[in-house]
């Protein structure tokens, strides 16, 4: 049993097994959304005693699934519109290359630190991945070995997706300006889809939760108040912003005042920022080349403010 004096979150690694756990209980519900039968095993005990301690989090599971279903829908999306390289930046305990229906063809690179890889490969040793699956153990806070690997990947596909789920809230706007740049350096980097929290949710997740980060845990930090549209500096354009309220909304998983409060909040991010929001956001690298979306009109960056309006999910 963990200690009840400390913190249950002591190493970012366990975030990860802390996100399995609502992967598993979608997973295990009448009319799941997706299916993940490997993340109960993934979770583990210690991922149960982690969603256990936190209620607010578990009052709010559906955000957690519909960042899982908002990730799987562009990520398929992208795949049928030619990206034939992902890169999983921080994946985690991440299973889709395990649990979807990708192509063979499909190159799938995890990047992440070399525990928790290890641990994931211990737990999946006798599974087979859908796709050519390659991991690669990386501590991406070493900016100089993130700029080899990313350059190393670079040429290996025509045109690479950059996936960083539940990442860059836990940067500095700095950080995440430097990554930025060194993922739009890359020729074949073109789409770079992640989550982003505005500071008003930020503030709330922190009320929440900080209780529970241990000291060698880094606090929640990238809120920026401008949204999807801070990556412009930085090489990148919002192409399509799709919400996990509305995304609930539309598939009846909200309370009733959670219900009013998603027909009002808007797809894309409060001007100012105070107001709780989250959006999943499909970027495109500047000067990369159009591709044809599923309503066969070639897609063109613009503001968060365009990429929300004309984006939102069906």
């Amino acid at each position: 049993m963990t200690d009840p004096t400390e913190p249950l979150i002591r190493h970012i690694s366990d975030t990860a097994r802390w996100a399995a756990v609502y992967r598993a209980r979608e997973t295990e519900r009448p009319g799941a959304l997706f299916h993940d039968p490997y993340a109960r095993r993934l979770a583990g005990e210690r991922g149960e005693e982690i969603a256990a301690a936190l209620p607010f989090h578990q009052k709010n599971e559906w955000a957690w699934v519909m960042r899982t279903v908002l990730f799987d829908q562009f990520i398929v999306e992208q795949i049928r519109q030619g990206v034939d390289m992902v890169v999983n930046l921080a994946a985690g305990l991440d299973a889709r290359p395990y649990r979807m229906a990708l192509p063979a063809s499909l190159r799938w690179i995890e990047v992440d630190l070399p525990e928790i890889l290890e641990y994931k490969e211990e737990m999946l040793k006798d599974e087979r991945p859908a796709c050519a699956l390659q991991r690669v153990r990386l501590d991406l806070a070493d900016a100089a070995a993130r700029r080899e690997l990313l350059s190393s990947l670079d040429g290996l596909a025509t045109k690479v997706l950059v996936v960083t789920e539940g990442l860059v809230i836990y940067l500095t706007a700095e950080q995440v300006g430097a990554l930025a740049e060194d993922l739009a350096r890359q020729r074949t980097f073109q789409r770079w889809l992640l989550d982003i929290a505005s500071p008003g949710l930020l503030r709330m997740i922190e009320k929440n939760t900080s209780s529970q980060f241990g000291a060698d845990v880094t606090t929640l930090k990238f809120a920026p108040a401008e949204g999807p549209d801070f990556f412009a500096r930085h090489g990148w354009y919002p192409l399509e912003v799709r919400t996990p309220l509305k995304e609930a909304a539309r598939r009846k998983r909200l309370p009733l005042h959670m219900r009013l409060m998603a027909a009002v909040i808007p797809e894309t991010a409060p001007r100012r920022g105070s107001r709780p929001w989250s959006g999943i956001c499909l970027l495109a690298k500047a000067g990369a080349p159009g591709t044809v979306g599923t309503s066969g009109a070639e897609e063109t960056p613009g503001t968060a403010e365009t990429a929300g309006r004309t984006g939102s999910a069906p």
